[in-house]
């Protein structure tokens, strides 16, 4: 990725320090945000992409105000560069359903989302073509840092959290769209490689039941009988993204069975 070079704000996040590690380009930084608005002008003008993965707690929690977003503050002050701004939004945008495409409404489920699709319209009106929106599946993966900062609880987050109270688990077996850190960082870099722009799904594309993945994590696990599916079958939080237009770009597909040997690794490590 000849002339490559990125920005990474965000240096206690999950994605931030995997990208961060991940990425073979010989320019890059991680810093935080207090770090990024200490930056001069001249430094942040001599790179050529930008990707925030910090997240102020109100921003998750609260009525939007610009004053909570990271990305609109960075994006604001890169407007007189000519620098790409690769905005980390969320499946959360549409309305739980099977095989989501760019093209859907947008219909966010919680605050959360609510305030992504304000962020995503202010970006796309105010960068134009100089702005790139990922919306996100679900992500697995061990953060690289203890002491990382950790705004939303992801559902591997969760996972670890049921395992701490070795408790019998009954749970909702839907599907979900997944996608291991390892395939999520290997996308990104090829995004950088296409230098693309847009919107675009990123995700494994693949309906996986949670007693797939569940059972999967659970391969190491002594007490894997503490979690079982309800016999009721709920699918009211079912989804999955259509991932079409961003893998025909970068020519690669991430497939399910790399997935499950990631998540077979995973419990070898953490059980």
């Amino acid at each position: 990725m000849k002339n490559k070079n990125l920005i990474i704000v965000g240096k206690k996040s999950f994605l931030g320090t995997n990208i961060f590690k991940s990425l073979k380009i010989k320019k890059k930084i991680i810093l935080s945000y207090n770090e990024f608005c200490k930056l001069d002008d001249n430094t942040i003008s001599k790179f050529n992409y930008i990707c925030n993965c910090a997240v102020k707690k109100n921003y998750k929690n609260k009525k939007y105000s610009t004053r909570n977003d990271i990305d609109v503050l960075i994006s604001q002050r890169i407007t007189k560069f000519n620098i790409k701004y690769i905005f980390l939004s969320s499946r959360k945008v549409y309305q739980p359903k099977y095989n989501l495409n760019e093209n859907d409404l947008t219909k966010p489920i919680d605050q959360y989302s609510k305030n992504k699709v304000i962020t995503e319209n202010y970006l796309k009106k105010n960068l134009k073509n100089n702005v790139l929106i990922l919306r996100i599946s679900n992500i697995i993966g061990l953060k690289l840092k203890k002491n990382y900062r950790k705004i939303n609880d992801t559902f591997f987050d969760n996972y670890l959290k049921l395992l701490k109270k070795n408790k019998k688990i009954i749970f909702n077996n839907f599907f979900k769209d997944f996608i291991s850190i390892d395939q999520f960082t290997k996308t990104f870099s090829l995004i950088l490689k296409y230098d693309l722009k847009g919107i675009y799904n990123l995700s494994l594309g693949k309906k996986i039941y949670l007693s797939e993945i569940i059972g999967w994590l659970n391969s190491n696990n002594k007490n894997r009988e503490n979690f079982k599916p309800s016999k009721k079958i709920l699918n009211i939080d079912s989804f999955t993204l259509n991932n079409n237009k961003l893998y025909k770009k970068i020519n690669y597909k991430p497939k399910k069975i790399d997935l499950k040997k990631f998540c077979l690794r995973l419990s070898k490590k953490i059980h």
